[in-house]
């Protein structure tokens, strides 16, 4: 890995620090050669801290450091992206970013849908939503409807129309969110059992 050093001023490049495991941004800091090397060695995401004008690792004081994963330059060879594990908040003032967002894991649209599930389940009184009207019927008919779907794209599944085997999968994915919050889950439950499995 090549990192040019010398385009900035004191030697430093920008640092984006990622999580590796939600991908938020947790921070951004700054590295000279020294310590892009002793965070290699050390595993632990070290900076050139400009107000200290010394090295310094995140977590060296709180014990809330950033674990490294992986190390990546980008194509002007100027700028790093850095996945981590972090320990604790990032964020000296306790956030777990710098940006004082959540450190979660974010589905794109399915949070999005999962959100919107969880209002028509709050809002019972909406007699023209689907969703709804599921919640209302009990567990019992999300369930089955979680089976019709299932076996819906089985069958789709053996024959040659993708468009209908991707609808039926929408459907099957759409009534398993229902249960899940039926349940009391949603698919970050799911996704920490798949992450023990992996480890």
């Amino acid at each position: 890995m090549t990192v040019n050093f010398n385009k900035y001023q004191n030697n430093l490049v920008p640092a984006i620090i990622q999580d590796s495991n939600t991908k938020t941004v947790l921070m951004l800091g700054y590295m000279n050669q020294e310590a892009l090397q002793k965070t290699q060695t050390s595993k632990h995401v070290t900076f050139f801290s400009r107000s200290k004008n010394r090295l310094w690792t995140k977590g060296e004081s709180s014990g809330n450091y950033l674990e490294l994963v992986d190390i990546k330059v980008d194509c002007d060879q100027d700028a790093l992206l850095i996945s981590a594990k972090p320990v604790g908040p990032t964020c000296h003032t306790g956030s777990d970013t710098c940006w004082d967002e959540k450190n979660e894991s974010s589905f794109g649209f399915l949070t999005e849908l999962e959100t919107i599930i969880t209002q028509r389940k709050n809002d019972a009184s909406d007699s023209d939503s689907y969703v709804a009207s599921l919640f209302k019927e009990g567990m019992n008919k999300i369930a089955q409807k979680v089976g019709e779907e299932a076996i819906e794209v089985v069958i789709e599944a053996k024959d040659e129309n993708d468009t209908l085997f991707l609808n039926e999968s929408a459907d099957l994915l759409f009534h398993y969110l229902i249960l899940l919050q039926a349940k009391g889950f949603t698919l970050k439950d799911v996704e920490s059992i798949l992450i023990s499995r992996n480890s």
